[in-house]
């Protein structure tokens, strides 16, 4: 039912320099994946076939990481390195890519309407932010958790999981009522709230469901916390219509686009990989 996933790949990265100078931060490895091979492989599991990303200026390694090198395949044809391209080479062979450009940063809102061109005005689409990397080593990935969610109830789905208090000011956070275990039926969200203003302590990270009405709700949508268009805002609007579910997903996520999250998503997968 869901087979676009949108990938919105154009910031700076700043919080990564010099690293980020010149490489997109979305293409740091975890080990020896870049970020966004996570997010793909986890699309991939939820059932999509269509990956669309939102690049910018100085991302051109993220379109060159998938496609084929024909360079380096005859390099290592034959030795014993050329099975560390097999995964890739698998994803290059199940999915197709489509790329446009975000020219200014305006906020992941308007990032996302810019996928309008490459995911149409007619289905919904699953959005994955590669900063947040997600696992579930007991089952499902998040985005295939939430793509079963959306088939019972059709509507936008955030994924939501419990911060400190202290710690509300870095997200967007719901408010709502509870509908069945970890599920909350939204009626309003904030984008980056004061702690005494914040409704809950449940915020909203890098994994959502959109409807296509999405796209006039951002055109409609003014812009919010620091002058940016915030996808927050535009699906608080769809909350207030009863359009939206919070699911408080099943587990852990590294938040990759601070150094100690991407410090610890990179020992978390060097611990799994010593078994």
């Amino acid at each position: 039912m869901i087979t676009t996933c949108l990938f919105p790949a154009a910031g700076y990265g700043t919080r990564f320099l010099p690293a980020t100078k010149a490489m997109p931060k979305e293409m740091l490895p975890v080990m020896t994946k870049p970020l966004i091979q996570y997010g793909v492989e986890e699309a991939i599991e939820a059932g999509c076939d269509v990956m669309a990303v939102i690049t910018g200026r100085g991302k051109r390694a993220i379109t060159d990481h998938f496609d084929i090198s024909y360079e380096l395949e005859h390099q290592i044809k034959g030795s014993s390195k050329e099975g560390l391209l097999k995964d890739i080479r698998s994803i290059i062979e199940q999915c197709t890519f489509t790329y446009t450009r975000q020219n200014e940063m305006k906020g992941l809102g308007d990032a996302i309407y810019k996928g309008k061109v490459l995911v149409g005005d007619d289905k919904p689409f699953a959005v994955i932010l590669a900063d947040d990397l997600c696992v579930n080593p007991e089952g499902d990935g998040v985005l295939k958790q939430m793509v079963e969610l959306y088939e019972k109830y059709r509507c936008c789905i955030v994924a939501t999981m419990e911060v400190p208090m202290e710690e509300v000011h870095k997200y967007g956070v719901i408010e709502g009522n509870k509908i069945e275990d970890n599920i909350y039926m939204v009626s309003n969200m904030v984008e980056k709230p004061e702690v005494d203003k914040a409704p809950t302590n449940l915020a909203v990270i890098g994994r959502y469901i959109l409807t296509p009405e999405i796209f006039n709700v951002i055109k409609e949508t003014k812009p919010g916390k620091n002058g940016e268009l915030q996808i927050t805002d535009a699906l608080c609007a769809q909350a207030k219509k009863g359009m939206v579910i919070a699911y408080r997903f099943k587990g852990k996520r590294f938040d990759c686009g601070s150094v100690d999250g991407f410090v610890e998503a990179t020992n978390y997968f060097y611990k799994e990989s010593q078994g």
